[in-house]
């Protein structure tokens, strides 16, 4: 039974949500490092204070499409999810910038992304739902469009705002005016943005989900999978956290150390109750992880490339500029401050280029295939970090920006356009969430090791984090030409 085609405004309805969510990471991510500097934070504290971002993302992500598979109530399956993330994220946005010291604002970067990842998680399967195999690339080339579009938004706002005459200078200690009027104007937008879908839209009800997605095959009926390998996991944690202590490298480490450690815990329990007949969402989330199709897996460690290059975008694009471009590293100067906003408005314009980009996608893999569409965007993705390594033109690195957008449309769209083809619909949700820990994993391992990589080989000098980050767009890229389409 095939489900029936989406209008265009069908499209729009169903992820113009994403437009709201973006506005709010839009914020986060040209302003947090603006926000930990301005209260005091070291360029080689930045990796580390955004680490509430990945490590939220690991453990939110697919608990949430875990259970967004197994919800039905009267507001339906996945919009519970949506709204109730988006609440809590706009209060999240309206208290950051009160944040008086750097703990504080830490918290709160946590506690947003958790919400922003409560709402986002869900509206990746939400497209699987309600489209065909058919209408999904243009499913995901429009939530492409209203990332870019509410990126655009998000990035300008504090320019825009200083362009009215609000003020965007601050003394030490104290977030600038037009970056917390713009954190305001997010708290609302996401509200407005996420309500219109969860009004505009009706959820198929299971009954009639389980018709479109005809026979369960075998590998979804049921069967547990319980990985011995738990405690290998586990001691690589333990040797990694006694490595740092023993060789004094950079404490962060120790995060990912207790990652590993909480990682292989996770197994033996699972595995342990499995084997007492447990079927508890601990249980069911290991059993799926350690059942991902093909398709998924080679496609993780594309994710986990293409990610690691984004993450380092967002952490050092603003101590680059400023540094290189407008020659200032002290947050209270002004020029530190123009450039900072100059940062928003490059962010703004490779979100731009995204949004255009997803509609010309489904047009471009329809020519060549969607893995050779994504091939050609993670290049770009490396042209762009090589630009912005050799530039010191503020206006040129807008040049860079175009690649960058193009990469970031081909991100966002073919991954999951590939990855949809490929899944049961009965587990649209829990496979999100986990092919999500492919983009949260490597963030996770910038945020702990990039500051101690900073420290140890450019000290001060955090430009050459765009030499990594071109390198390892180029990994991705060569990780790509292993997936085969479905």
């Amino acid at each position: 039974m095939n489900k029936p085609r989406q209008s265009m405004a069908g499209l729009w309805n169903i992820s113009f949500g994403f437009f709201g969510i973006q506005i709010a990471f839009a914020l986060q991510n040209a302003n947090v490092s603006r926000i930990f500097q301005s209260l005091g934070g070291e360029i080689d504290q930045l990796a580390f204070l955004w680490i509430a971002g990945p490590v939220t993302g690991l453990l939110v992500q697919p608990i949430i499409g875990h259970y967004s598979d197994r919800t039905w109530s009267r507001f339906g399956r996945r919009r519970p999810f949506f709204l109730g993330g988006a609440v809590l994220a706009a209060l999240a946005l309206f208290g950051m910038p009160h944040a008086g010291a750097l703990l504080t604002a830490a918290i709160m970067l946590w506690l947003l992304d958790a919400s922003l990842n409560i709402s986002m998680e869900p509206f990746r399967a939400f497209v699987g739902d309600m489209l065909g195999r058919d209408q999904q690339t243009a499913g995901y080339a429009f939530q492409t469009a209203f990332i870019g579009a509410g990126a655009v938004v998000g990035s300008l706002a504090p320019e825009l705002l200083n362009m009215a005459g609000v003020a965007n200078t601050a003394p030490e200690g104290v977030i600038p005016p037009s970056v917390r009027y713009a954190f305001y104007s997010g708290a609302a937008a996401i509200l407005i943005a996420v309500l219109w879908t969860v009004v505009t839209t009706r959820e198929y009800p299971p009954e009639q989900l389980e018709a479109f997605a005809g026979p369960a095959s075998p590998e979804h009926e049921g069967r547990i999978v319980a990985p011995a390998n738990g405690p290998l996991w586990a001691v690589a944690g333990v040797a990694l956290t006694a490595a740092v202590y023993a060789l004094g490298l950079d404490k962060a480490v120790y995060v990912l150390g207790g990652a590993l450690i909480a990682f292989g815990l996770a197994r033996v329990a699972a595995r342990s109750m499995a084997a007492g007949g447990g079927r508890n969402a601990l249980v069911l989330i290991n059993s799926d992880l350690a059942q991902m199709p093909p398709t998924m897996r080679r496609l993780a460690l594309v994710q986990f490339f293409a990610w690691s290059a984004l993450f380092i975008l967002w952490i050092y694009t603003t101590p680059v500029v400023t540094q290189m471009v407008f020659g200032s590293t002290d947050p209270t100067s002004a020029a530190y401050n123009e450039g900072a906003d100059w940062v928003g408005v490059l962010f703004a314009s490779y979100n731009g280029v995204a949004a255009i980009g997803a509609f010309l996608l489904p047009w471009l893999a329809g020519r060549i295939g969607k893995v050779r569409t994504h091939v050609f965007g993670l290049l770009c993705g490396a042209a762009g970090f090589a630009t912005i390594l050799v530039t010191r033109d503020a206006h040129l690195l807008l040049l860079a920006m175009v690649f960058i957008g193009i990469a970031w449309a081909s991100i966002l769209t073919m991954p999951y356009a590939i990855l949809a083809g490929s899944l049961d619909p009965r587990k649209y949700g829990i496979y999100m969430g986990l092919f999500n820990i492919f983009i949260v994993v490597p963030q996770l391992i910038v945020a702990t090791v990039m500051g101690a990589v900073i420290n140890a080989f450019f000290p001060g000098q955090p430009v050459w984090t765009m030499a990594i980050g071109a390198g390892v767009m180029v990994l991705a890229a060569a990780a790509m030409l292993r997936v085969k389409e479905a």
